[in-house]
């Protein structure tokens, strides 16, 4: 069969490379000059550090399929993602642990102590956290909040916390001991030559053809057995119903001596600061050593018509919207719709793979 992937990240990568190896022909469309998505990876040009173009991301999973899976193409380096969080005029460390209480509020806690601690901080009264906020309130009190969420939060996604379903802050742990990872899965690492050189490991097979800087058309369907579609729902269907809400990414790239922040990741929680957060990809490849420096400050805002999409804003209430491109598409025959775009959901890079390879094994026209 002759089957279409329009876009080269990750979603389309994997389903490509598993029906290529089933038999069929793939042939990927990609706009942009280069696979591999928004986990793109490059050497700066002038510091040789590996950087990620499109923002951080660090691998991590429980899935021990997704895990096998992506060191076939690539040999992954350890790698613990440690953030830290500036704000209030203080440097701490995230997820909030027993580090974070103890300096924060100027105690000794033991992890018992802190636990009931932090207890009477939180707003017991609210029985049921819908919202960002409420399920803050009910997590860690309103200190802790105003600290390290609420200022983050209203810059990160443009909008009050009360408006922001409580689901996006449950992925953010505390911890009542001095474990700073920010992450609990049991894997975790960083592709040593970079994500672009992971996928493009993916797409090698005589069965794929990739064309690069040239967007899949919609009225290219009709060519192909079947279509998998990674760009945005609403754009497909020309925006019949109206825009979807995203939030995009603006990167102010600069450059120092040696080691400019100490750590890959320093957010910054303070809603006077404009930025969110600053990143120092040196720092994501423990394994080099570099002379100098690159670091990226990081904006977000509304994304419109010409940006790149990075987030679907899910709202508490008001996702009608969403609800009616996902029952047009659901009536498409010749063309499923993956990814972070394709669906509007916000997902990690296992989650993606771990849902490209259950498509792939199950497709059938």
């Amino acid at each position: 069969m002759d089957i279409a992937m329009a876009g080269a990240g990750l979603s389309c990568a994997v389903i490509g490379r598993e029906l290529a190896e089933q038999g069929h022909k793939i042939t990927i469309f990609e706009a942009r000059s280069h696979i591999a998505g928004n986990c793109h990876t490059e050497r700066d040009d002038k510091t040789d550090v590996m950087v990620h173009v499109y923002g951080p991301h660090i691998f991590h999973t429980d899935n021990e399929e997704v895990w096998n899976y992506v060191n076939k193409y690539a040999k992954f380096q350890p790698y613990t993602n440690r953030v830290k969080s500036t704000t209030q005029g203080h440097v701490y460390s995230l997820p909030i642990n027993l580090l974070t209480i103890n300096q924060f509020f100027d105690k000794t806690l033991s992890p018992k102590e802190a636990k009931y601690f932090i207890e009477s901080k939180a707003d017991m009264s609210i029985t049921d956290p819908q919202s960002f906020e409420d399920q803050a309130l009910r997590f860690v009190g309103q200190d802790l909040y105003e600290a390290f969420f609420k200022g983050y939060t209203k810059k990160q996604w443009g909008l009050d916390p009360k408006a922001l379903p409580a689901s996006i802050l449950k992925r953010l742990p505390v911890r009542f001991n001095y474990d700073d990872n920010y992450f609990s899965h049991q894997y975790q690492g960083m592709p040593l030559k970079g994500y672009t050189a992971m996928v493009a490991n993916i797409l090698n097979h005589h069965n794929i053809k990739i064309n690069l800087n040239t967007a899949f058309n919609k009225s290219q369907v009709a060519d192909y057995d079947h279509v998998f579609y990674s760009g945005t729902i609403d754009g497909f269907y020309d925006y019949e119903y109206g825009r979807l809400p995203y939030r995009t990414l603006d990167f102010v790239k600069k450059y120092a001596e040696g080691d400019f922040q100490g750590c890959a990741v320093m957010n910054y929680g303070d809603e006077d600061v404009p930025y969110t957060r600053i990143s120092e990809h040196k720092h994501f490849a423990t394994w080099e050593e570099h002379k100098n420096t690159v670091y990226f400050e990081e904006y977000s805002r509304e994304c419109e018509p010409e940006d790149i999409p990075y987030y679907p804003i899910n709202l508490l209430e008001g996702n009608e919207l969403i609800a009616q491109y996902r029952a047009k598409a659901a009536e498409e025959d010749k063309v499923t719709f993956v990814g972070r775009l394709g669906t509007f959901r916000y997902l990690d890079m296992d989650v993606i793979i771990k849902e490209a390879l259950e498509l792939a094994n199950h497709f059938k026209i």
